[in-house]
């Protein structure tokens, strides 16, 4: 959850040589479902109209407790009681999606391009910045164990390799491509190993065991000291999305309430869950996307043919 600002950096440099004029895995407009016709005036929910079901990825141990005062805020503004609903993998929230048994749902921004190019009808409204002056975006970071004398990713070669989930974003779409970059093919070239977590991800890495290196979303890696990061590329911000099947006054509704709102604008409302420092070291405020945003994302598809992209 936590994001990170844009920096100028050689990764950053490799992403920009894709282009954006690369043909996406799926357009924009289909992808998004926010062009078919949106929401009837009644629309439909993922449990019942007194209801909003928000899911999330797991991320890590502390997912729940960095969303709750967001979804206090959602409860206080729409009237709706929201169900947190947090997926055992990205698989399952992406099918969740495409079922329409979510209604909002914090994505990564891959996790969002999967669901959408399979069917799932889902809008994005904002990613979340951490803070002041910052936009949205953060970065997966290369790691290797503390006391490894590996120094690039040119060294992962036959090495056994921690990734995050097949639809992680900064957790294997973007280390893929720069496996790729660097000569390795990340199905053949090494031991690839599914931590499930980012912060999972990091703890194996740092161990040494399992994953002699590895990748992971730089919030997770920087509470660690048994790890060091060898490099990085930033990766665009994780979307706060919702059901383009819900009702279009509830729509109009969301996108305002989290289209651009801060922690200071949360606790002032009464959310005084908000007002910790837990929260305000995952969350400044949001800041408004849209679907284009994520064409980054599926021209890395196109780039890496990953299995998760194709519809």
């Amino acid at each position: 959850m936590k994001l990170r600002a844009l920096k100028s950096t050689a990764a950053l440099a490799a992403v920009a040589f894709l282009g954006l004029g690369l043909v996406s895995c799926a357009s924009s407009a289909d992808a998004a479902g926010s062009d078919d016709s949106s929401a009837s005036a009644e629309g439909t929910f993922a449990v019942d109209s007194d209801t909003l079901v928000f899911g999330v990825v797991p991320d890590s141990v502390d997912t729940e407790t960095n969303y709750q005062p967001l979804m206090d805020y959602i409860a206080q503004e729409t009237g709706k009681t929201v169900e947190y609903h947090e997926s055992t993998d990205y698989a399952a929230l992406i099918e969740g999606a495409i079922a329409g048994k979510i209604d909002v749902a914090s994505f990564s921004g891959f996790t969002y391009v999967t669901a959408t190019n399979n069917g799932a009808k889902l809008t994005p409204i904002s990613s979340i910045v951490t803070e002041e002056g910052q936009e949205p975006g953060y970065y997966s970071q290369t790691i290797v164990p503390a006391g490894s004398d590996i120094t690039s990713i040119d060294g992962f070669k036959g090495k056994k390799v921690c990734f995050v989930d097949p639809s992680s974003t900064s957790g294997y779409l973007f280390p893929s491509y720069n496996l790729l970059k660097a000569g390795i093919d990340p199905k053949t070239d090494i031991t690839p190993v599914f931590a499930g977590k980012h912060d999972v991800s990091v703890q194996k890495v740092g161990e040494g065991v399992e994953c002699e290196a590895g990748f992971a979303e730089d919030s997770e890696v920087e509470k660690s000291d048994k790890v060091k990061v060898i490099g990085e590329t930033m990766v665009p911000g994780a979307p706060i999305v919702m059901s383009s099947t819900l009702p279009a006054d509830l729509q109009t509704q969301l996108t305002e309430i989290l289209g651009e709102v801060s922690i200071d604008q949360i606790i002032e409302s009464g959310i005084t869950s908000a007002d910790s420092d837990a929260f305000r070291a995952a969350f400044f405020s949001t800041e408004p996307v849209d679907d284009a945003y994520y064409d980054t994302i599926r021209d890395i598809c196109k780039e890496t043919n990953a299995d998760q992209c194709q519809a």
